[in-house]
This record gives structure tokens, C-alpha cells and sequence, in this order.
């Protein structure tokens, strides 16, 4: 079953203080991109991160939100007495001025830069909380393939349908194609005759028989509806078959409009014509539909 690029995956976990939420968002691209957001000192694991992605999603531009909290507690924070003695020595010196009177205020000293340290994300490795990242990001993955082979199966019955489509008229213009010829000699016979009456002259039936053989030849069909008939198989086998498709479909349905476009130069014919057009307009619907599949 094909996957569809576009999809939106979250999950969320708990262990004892640690809380991890993910989300997962996919849109088309034509290759593998891959965008992390994660919480201040989690970087360390983007390269951890990407070999998980990579494992469920094989091409798109993929967003990964990665917010991880922990309760704090007395000892997460330190004082750092050497810069606050420093502001407060430097504030004492302006208070003493004359025109100040003000005393120096101690929430005023904690909330100044570098007074107060982070003393928890210092000592933290980020790692050993990998594993509970990995199970929640794991989740996300799965719920974004998920909604991903949701909407890959309605696609994948879009694509059906106008495969069938194309199926339909190929037979038609198979069908069609030695009346083609038969057309022909019977116009060139009938055409002949009229001038052969009017001019009281002879030809030669050889000479008829070749020029009705190189139409024939010019306007022959046959290898293109085998191969357009032969990608039809190969375009229903992949959407029956699970894995990355897209580039797959994209090479099929630029080798069907070749052999499209073949047929109706040579085939000379306007019912023939008429059933181009209808697989040709098969054929860029399949075109745009494909462009959002993995």
C-alpha cells in the first residue's frame, strides 16, 4: 500500500519527573529533509533522532517537535556568590552617592544575569533520558504512518480508477487499430477506381498493395499498446505493493505518456485521437496525484 507524504503524528510520556511530548508533521518534497526542534541541551540527540525517522519516513520534509520537561526541585539552581558580591559591592558604591538613598535590594541582586545558575541543565546528559525520548518519538512515527497509509489508500484508489480509465481506452484503440488500415485500402481502393474511370487507365495491384503496406508500417501501433499495456501492470503492482513508490510511479507515468503520445502520432486516426486525449488526461491526474506520494 502506498504512503502518502502528508501527515501529523504526536505522542506524549511520563517517567517519575521527566515528561517528553512529540510531534511529527510531514509535507511533500521531492527528497528527505529533515527539520528538529527540541528543549535547550537536547541537540546531542538529533543524530539519534534522524536514524528514527528515517526508519519510518523515506522522503518528504519532516518536522519534529521534541519539547522535554523536568520538575525542578531546591537543588536544580546554585547562587553564584562571586557575582552577586560583585553586584552588590557595585551597587553599595552608587548608593552612597549623595543623590542616592535607596538600599540595595536583594530580589533585585538574584534577578540580575548570571546571579542565579541552572545548576540541573549543567549536570544533565542528555542521553540517558534518550531512552524515553525514543519510545515517544517511536509513537509519533507510528501514529504519523499511520494517517499516512490513511490517506495513501485513498489515494491509491484515485490512481485506480484512472489507471482503469487508461486500461478502457487502450483496449478501445486496440480494438480499433487494424480497422485503421482496412479504412485505408478500402479510401485508396475506392479513390483509385474513381480515377481509374475518369481517365480510362490501368494499375497495377501490387502497386495498391504497397502503398497500403506502408501505411500499414507507418501507422503500426502494436509494440506501443504492448508496452503502455505492460506499464499498466507494473503501475498496479506498485500500488498493491508496500514501500517507498513515488519515484517509481513518477519514472511509469513519464514512460506511459511517451508511448501515449507515439500512438497518437502515428495511428492516424480520429476516433484513436479521441481516446489519446482521455489517457493523456488520465495521465496528469495520476501526475499530480503521485507528486504526494513517498
Amino acid at each position: 500500500m502506498i504512503l502518502s507524504m502528508t501527515g501529523f503524528g504526536e505522542a506524549q510520556s511520563q517517567q517519575q519527573a521527566l515528561t517528553v511530548a512529540v510531534e511529527v508533521r510531514t509535507v511533500n518534497s521531492r527528497y528527505f529533509k529533515l527539520n528538529i526542534r527540541s528543549s535547550d541541551g537536547f541537540g546531542l540527540l538529533d543524530t539519534q533522532i534522524e536514524s528514527l525517522v528515517r526508519k519510518f519516513v523515506k522522503r518528504g520534509t519532516i518536522q519534529v517537535q521534541l519539547k522535554i520537561q523536568r520538575e525542578r526541585t531546591a537543588d536544580d539552581v546554585r547562587i553564584n556568590a562571586e557575582v552577586l558580591t560583585s553586584y552588590r559591592r557595585q551597587l553599595e558604591s552608587i548608593t552612597d552617592a549623595p543623590a542616592t538613598s535607596e538600599p540595595v535590594r536583594i530580589d533585585a541582586l538574584l534577578a540580575l544575569p548570571g546571579v542565579v545558575e541552572d545548576y540541573a541543565a549543567a549536570r544533565r546528559d542528555a542521553t540517558e533520558d534518550w531512552p524515553l525520548v525514543e519510545a515517544t518519538l517511536t509513537e509519533s512515527l507510528k501514529n504519523l504512518t499511520q494517517m499516512r497509509r490513511d490517506e495513501g489508500a485513498a489515494m491509491s484508489a484515485d490512481l485506480t480508477v484512472n489507471g482503469r480509465t487508461i486500461v478502457e481506452r487502450l483496449e478501445k484503440i486496440e480494438v480499433r487499430a487494424p480497422l485503421v488500415v482496412d479504412g485505408y485500402r478500402q479510401r485508396l481502393t475506392d479513390r483509385v477506381k474513381k480515377t481509374l474511370d475518369e481517365l480510362g487507365v490501368n494499375v497495377e495491384p501490387h502497386d495498391l498493395i504497397r502503398d497500403v503496406s506502408l501505411f500499414a508500417e507507418r501507422s503500426d501501433i502494436s509494440e506501443e499498446i504492448v508496452r503502455l499495456r505492460s506499464h499498466l501492470d507494473q503501475f498496479e503492482q506498485i500500488l498493491a505493493d508496500d514501500g517507498s513508490a513515488g519515484r517509481k510511479l513518477e519514472f511509469l507515468v513519464q514512460e506511459m505518456g511517451r508511448e501515449t503520445n507515439t500512438i497518437g502520432s502515428k495511428a492516424n486516426d480520429v476516433e484513436i485521437a479521441r481516446d489519446v486525449i482521455e489517457i493523456k488526461a488520465a495521465l496528469e491526474r495520476i501526475r499530480e496525484q503521485i507528486q504526494n506520494v513517498e
